[in-house]
């Protein structure tokens, strides 16, 4: 059974930082991209960041563009969202997601993800 278990998440003054981290069991995911998104209350899932397998290609929506930063250590199966300069309007359940593909890109698209994690709470204060 595939699983992936986010943790790090908590409540932060605005201009903190927090680093999450997903662990992903049941499989490898050393050849497939991860990424992160995250839903505020009332609103859609958006993307954040993702990582292709190879950490060569990056990507991250235009809102964290310099204050976030996606990592991912394959030899744990794990992959990290680094946030600093934490904004009250990132409060959000932060989710971490995997592509069952092999070698794909690091897409925005939540459809191009197969396997998601239960989420985190993020709470930025201002």
């Amino acid at each position: 059974q595939v699983q992936l278990v986010e943790s790090g998440g908590g409540l932060v003054q605005a201009g903190g930082s927090l680093r999450l981290s997903c662990a992903a069991s049941g499989r490898t995911f050393s050849r497939s991209a991860m990424g992160w998104f995250r839903q505020a209350p009332g609103k859609e899932r958006e993307f954040v960041a993702a990582a292709s397998w190879n950490s060569i290609n990056t990507n991250y929506a235009d809102s964290v563009k310099g204050r976030f930063t996606v990592s991912r250590d394959n030899a744990k199966n794990s992959a990290y969202l680094q946030m600093n300069s934490l904004k009250p309007e990132d409060t959000a359940v932060y989710y971490c997601a995997a592509d069952r593909r092999s070698y794909g890109g690091s897409s925005s698209a939540t459809d191009d993800y197969d396997y998601w994690g239960q989420g985190t709470q993020v709470t930025v204060s201002s």
